[in-house]
């Protein structure tokens, strides 16, 4: 039995993940949602990374599983505590020392969000129900307001104090339909940063949310 802990995006919100926990758990596993104190100014990635750390004390067989933001998370919580493996959906996949609020320039990724944005039609300036609930059904999208929170500027000022991504199995999914972080940017940055391929998976940015299903399918597939 493996213990899938999930790591929120920016908010840090566990509801994020209630449609996907039942699931693992129906699997036989053990799945936990962590919530971060997304909207505290005092808070950046290394108290993050704490909150994690104590959610999965204790716990055999831990897999990371990181959403967007909390791919800057995942390799801090990496470096103290032993995991199985780690997968990134739809992440922020960091340089060693990198400030998430270095990434976007980094990375490139507005350009890569414009450009998509013109090729598929929609408005290139960012809009929540554009980029983010697009293909997320309303009754979740609306179950999901009274959690959602702002996230604090401290966690991007805050450095990815770590040395090197765990020698462990490392699998990245990109949802095909994602607006934030176009596929084909997700894909090239991947292979640069972590030298593997990304796996393609249906639906947008909230994965969790979207396709939860076929997300839940796609972590309990043992890593090659």
């Amino acid at each position: 039995m493996s213990t899938f802990v999930l790591i929120p995006g920016a908010g840090g919100a566990a509801w994020y993940w209630h449609r996907v926990v039942p699931l693992l758990r129906a699997a036989g596993h053990d799945a936990i949602a962590v919530d971060l104190p997304g909207d505290d100014e005092s808070a950046g990635l290394p108290e993050y990374a704490d909150r994690v750390v104590a959610a999965a004390d204790g716990r055999a067989d831990v897999v990371l599983v990181a959403q967007s933001l909390g791919g800057f998370t995942a390799p801090l919580v990496a470096e103290r505590i032993p995991v199985a493996g780690l997968v990134l959906v739809n992440a922020m996949v960091p340089r060693p020392g990198e400030r998430p609020g270095e990434w976007w320039d980094d990375s490139g990724s507005q350009p890569a969000r414009e450009a998509a944005a013109r090729e598929h039609g929609y408005p290139a300036a960012f809009d929540l129900d554009v980029y983010f609930l697009h293909d997320v059904p309303p009754e979740v999208a609306a179950a999901g307001a009274p959690h959602q929170r702002p996230e604090s500027d401290a966690v991007f000022a805050s450095v990815c104090d770590f040395a090197a991504w765990p020698a462990v199995p490392i699998r990245a999914a990109a949802g095909v339909g994602d607006r934030f972080f176009p596929v084909e940017f997700q894909r090239a940055l991947i292979r640069k940063r972590l030298g593997i391929d990304a796996d393609v998976l249906p639906g947008g940015h909230l994965l969790a949310l979207s396709q939860p299903e076929a997300l839940a399918a796609y972590l309990l597939r043992p890593a090659a």
